[in-house]
């Protein structure tokens, strides 16, 4: 996990938010195919990491492109954009929803597939793959500039602490010991933690604009400040004592740098944080608006919609973002589960 109890501001006001940021894992599936096999994952609301323990195979990008994982590598995708793994570019792909899986190793699922018959000399890969939900809306700034892909085979010179993690999840993939499959998520959600962590620490790749913002030494403060308390009455006034500033300096800097007044940043803020308590929390829409501290729902419903295009009852009746990628259903013979044959999961929807 990213996040520390502790709310004091760092030197680096981009590092402390990263220290707010939450992601859990929400489904788990370990995958052993055999060649020739291609596997299409399409796009979802929650990021998706995937671990090659045995043999590497293709990973088609979000961008089209087509890069080779080597065993030990890992991949996350942020965002959960479509893509595609395969034992060569030129194999034809299956949509994911026409996988088997049986249970395996707890609360992991595993599925078997590829070449229809397997000879001894067949290869197989064998990898991991889970399903991660973060605990910020999905607009949430950093999460926009976050690149579609984070490569661990990028990072791992970096984040020297990633590659023992690997080792340990191929030694808990292959062997099947007693409690893997907690270790093995509890892992996964480990080094997706840390591959975020680096690319803050390098600075973000190539990222600009909200970035270079929250780098700002007196912006960034202030940046920090609301999003790592949203709820917070923060008037033009309450910001400029962040930065140690007279209102009318702290306005028109902000204005400049960030690229809109303070009072619009923050209202986008807290309704994007207020999506959140709706949509995964499942709040009562007067909770909500009693927690930002507006007099009355209807006053928090305008402004809601006024930010967010839609209604807060629109998101307090959805269902909840959780990534259908392996849509259950019992056989008829009350034998293994097995997957709905869909062409392709939902996807990606407003968190």
């Amino acid at each position: 996990m990213l996040d520390h109890s502790s709310r004091t501001l760092s030197a680096d006001p981009l590092t402390e938010m990263l220290r707010g940021l939450r992601l859990e894992g929400v489904d788990y599936a370990r995958y052993q195919m055999t060649t020739p096999w291609c596997l299409l994952f399409p796009a979802q609301a929650a990021a998706r990491f995937h671990f090659m323990a045995e043999h590497g195979c293709w990973l088609r990008t979000p961008e089209g492109d087509w890069v080779r994982l080597e065993q030990g590598d890992a991949v996350l995708m942020p965002r959960g954009a479509e893509h595609v793994l395969a034992s060569a570019p030129d194999a034809s792909a299956t949509p994911l929803g026409h996988c088997t899986f049986r249970p395996c190793c707890g609360e992991i699922a595993e599925a078997r597939g590829g070449g229809a018959e397997a000879s001894a000399d067949s290869e197989a890969t064998l990898f991991f793959s889970a399903s991660l939900c973060f605990n910020v809306d999905a607009q949430h700034p950093m999460l926009r500039m976050m690149p579609e892909l984070m490569w661990v085979h990028e990072m791992a010179v970096h984040e020297p602490a990633i590659p023992p993690l690997l080792t340990t999840m191929a030694c808990e993939l292959t062997l099947e010991r007693v409690g893997a499959g907690g270790i093995l998520t509890r892992l996964a959600d480990v080094v997706a933690a840390a591959l975020i962590r680096s690319w803050v620490e390098r600075g973000c790749g190539s990222a600009t604009g909200w970035v270079a913002a929250a780098r700002d030494p007196d912006i960034g403060r202030v940046l920090a400040a609301i999003h790592l308390n949203p709820s917070e009455d923060w008037t033009v006034d309450a910001l400029a004592k962040v930065m140690h500033a007279s209102r009318s300096a702290f306005a028109e800097r902000f204005a400049v740098i960030v690229g809109e007044t303070p009072g619009r940043y923050v209202a986008q803020v807290r309704m994007h944080q207020a999506r959140q308590w709706l949509v995964r929390d499942r709040m009562k829409i007067a909770v909500v608006a009693r927690r930002l501290g507006y007099d009355s729902e209807a006053s928090f419903s305008r402004a809601f919609k006024r930010v967010i295009g839609k209604p807060p009852s629109h998101f307090r009746h959805a269902e909840p973002p959780i990534p259908a990628t392996r849509p259950i259903e019992a056989s008829p013979a009350g034998g293994l589960p097995v997957i709905a044959k869909s062409e392709a999961t939902e996807q990606s929807r407003e968190a």
